[in-house]
Protein backbone atom coordinates (compact mmCIF):
# COMPACT_ATOMS: atom_id res chain seq x y z
CA UNK A 1 0.00 0.00 0.00
CA UNK A 2 1.11 3.22 -0.94
CA UNK A 3 2.12 5.75 1.98
CA UNK A 4 2.25 9.22 1.38
CA UNK A 5 6.00 10.60 2.06
CA UNK A 6 6.59 12.78 5.11
CA UNK A 7 9.49 13.30 7.67
CA UNK A 8 9.57 10.17 9.50
CA UNK A 9 9.19 7.46 6.71
CA UNK A 10 11.83 6.75 3.71
CA UNK A 11 14.12 9.55 2.21
CA UNK A 12 13.41 11.64 4.93
CA UNK A 13 14.29 9.56 7.63
CA UNK A 14 17.55 9.31 5.66
CA UNK A 15 18.03 12.68 5.82
CA UNK A 16 17.33 13.09 9.38
CA UNK A 17 19.52 10.04 10.13
CA UNK A 18 22.35 12.16 7.99
CA UNK A 19 21.57 15.63 9.81
CA UNK A 20 21.62 13.73 13.17
CA UNK A 21 25.23 12.15 12.28
CA UNK A 22 26.50 14.76 11.16
CA UNK A 23 25.44 17.18 14.71
CA UNK A 24 26.79 14.62 16.53
CA UNK A 25 30.07 14.63 15.22
CA UNK A 26 30.21 18.39 14.29
CA UNK A 27 32.72 20.93 16.40
CA UNK A 28 30.85 24.02 17.98
CA UNK A 29 31.76 25.81 14.93
CA UNK A 30 30.24 23.48 12.91
CA UNK A 31 26.88 23.29 14.64
CA UNK A 32 26.55 27.16 14.67
CA UNK A 33 27.15 26.68 10.69
CA UNK A 34 24.04 23.87 11.01
CA UNK A 35 21.75 26.66 12.54
CA UNK A 36 22.47 29.04 10.00
CA UNK A 37 21.68 26.51 7.53
CA UNK A 38 18.36 25.42 9.02
CA UNK A 39 17.34 29.03 9.77
CA UNK A 40 18.22 29.57 5.77
CA UNK A 41 16.61 26.52 4.78
CA UNK A 42 13.44 27.45 6.57
CA UNK A 43 12.81 31.21 5.65
CA UNK A 44 13.63 29.22 1.68
CA UNK A 45 10.52 27.36 2.79
CA UNK A 46 8.19 29.82 4.62
CA UNK A 47 9.33 32.28 0.73
CA UNK A 48 7.86 29.22 -1.06
CA UNK A 49 4.37 28.94 0.55
CA UNK A 50 4.05 32.33 0.62
CA UNK A 51 4.44 32.71 -2.63
CA UNK A 52 1.98 29.57 -3.26
CA UNK A 53 -0.67 30.87 -0.57
CA UNK A 54 -0.34 27.73 1.54
CA UNK A 55 -0.43 30.03 5.42
CA UNK A 56 0.00 27.06 7.55
CA UNK A 57 2.89 25.62 6.23
CA UNK A 58 4.41 29.19 5.67
CA UNK A 59 3.44 29.61 9.80
CA UNK A 60 5.21 26.19 10.39
CA UNK A 61 8.15 27.37 8.24
CA UNK A 62 8.82 30.61 10.46
CA UNK A 63 8.10 28.77 13.44
CA UNK A 64 10.58 26.53 12.80
CA UNK A 65 13.22 29.63 11.89
CA UNK A 66 12.24 31.37 14.68
CA UNK A 67 13.06 28.54 17.09
CA UNK A 68 16.63 28.05 15.48
CA UNK A 69 17.23 31.96 16.26
CA UNK A 70 15.67 32.09 19.22
CA UNK A 71 16.43 28.31 20.60
CA UNK A 72 19.69 28.01 18.48
CA UNK A 73 21.23 30.83 17.79
CA UNK A 74 20.55 32.96 20.31
CA UNK A 75 20.83 30.73 23.20
CA UNK A 76 24.26 29.61 22.55
CA UNK A 77 25.59 33.22 23.45
CA UNK A 78 27.80 32.96 26.43
CA UNK A 79 27.99 36.38 28.21
CA UNK A 80 30.54 35.19 30.59
CA UNK A 81 32.82 33.04 28.49
CA UNK A 82 32.82 36.02 26.09
CA UNK A 83 34.78 38.25 29.43
CA UNK A 84 34.33 41.83 29.48
CA UNK A 85 36.06 42.45 26.11
CA UNK A 86 33.06 40.77 24.07
CA UNK A 87 30.55 40.91 26.62
CA UNK A 88 29.47 44.35 24.01
CA UNK A 89 29.53 41.70 20.92
CA UNK A 90 26.92 39.60 23.06
CA UNK A 91 24.67 41.89 23.53
CA UNK A 92 24.74 43.42 19.94
CA UNK A 93 23.96 39.69 19.08
CA UNK A 94 21.29 39.29 21.20
CA UNK A 95 19.55 42.27 19.93
CA UNK A 96 20.50 41.75 16.14
CA UNK A 97 18.71 37.90 16.74
CA UNK A 98 15.51 39.97 18.52
CA UNK A 99 14.90 41.46 15.86
CA UNK A 100 15.25 38.87 13.05
CA UNK A 101 12.84 37.14 15.30
CA UNK A 102 10.21 40.80 15.44
CA UNK A 103 11.11 40.71 11.12
CA UNK A 104 10.13 36.76 10.78
CA UNK A 105 7.06 37.13 13.10
CA UNK A 106 5.63 40.37 11.18
CA UNK A 107 6.55 38.53 7.99
CA UNK A 108 4.62 35.56 8.94
CA UNK A 109 1.50 38.14 10.53
CA UNK A 110 1.61 40.78 7.39
CA UNK A 111 2.58 37.93 5.02
CA UNK A 112 5.30 40.51 4.01
CA UNK A 113 8.14 38.66 1.78
CA UNK A 114 10.60 41.63 2.09
CA UNK A 115 11.09 41.27 5.84
CA UNK A 116 11.41 37.59 5.04
CA UNK A 117 14.51 38.63 2.74
CA UNK A 118 15.80 41.35 5.04
CA UNK A 119 15.96 38.35 8.34
CA UNK A 120 17.74 35.96 5.54
CA UNK A 121 20.01 38.98 4.80
CA UNK A 122 20.83 39.32 8.26
CA UNK A 123 21.31 35.99 9.04
CA UNK A 124 23.63 35.40 5.92
CA UNK A 125 25.48 38.71 7.23
CA UNK A 126 26.17 36.69 10.28
CA UNK A 127 26.53 33.65 8.72
CA UNK A 128 29.26 34.54 6.73
CA UNK A 129 31.21 36.59 9.30
CA UNK A 130 30.87 33.34 11.36
CA UNK A 131 32.44 30.96 8.38
CA UNK A 132 35.26 33.06 8.38
CA UNK A 133 36.29 32.88 11.78
CA UNK A 134 36.80 29.10 10.73
CA UNK A 135 38.37 29.58 8.06
CA UNK A 136 40.98 32.46 9.49
CA UNK A 137 41.36 29.27 11.97
CA UNK A 138 42.28 26.74 10.22
CA UNK A 139 45.89 26.09 9.19
CA UNK A 140 47.52 27.04 5.81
Amino acid sequence: MYTPYNHRTGAGAYARVGVESGAMSASPHQLICMLFDGAKTTIGMARHHMASGDVVAKGNAISKAVAIVENGLKASLDAEAAGASGAELVANLTSLYDYIVQRLLYANLRNDARALDEADRLLENLAGAWREIDAGAAPA
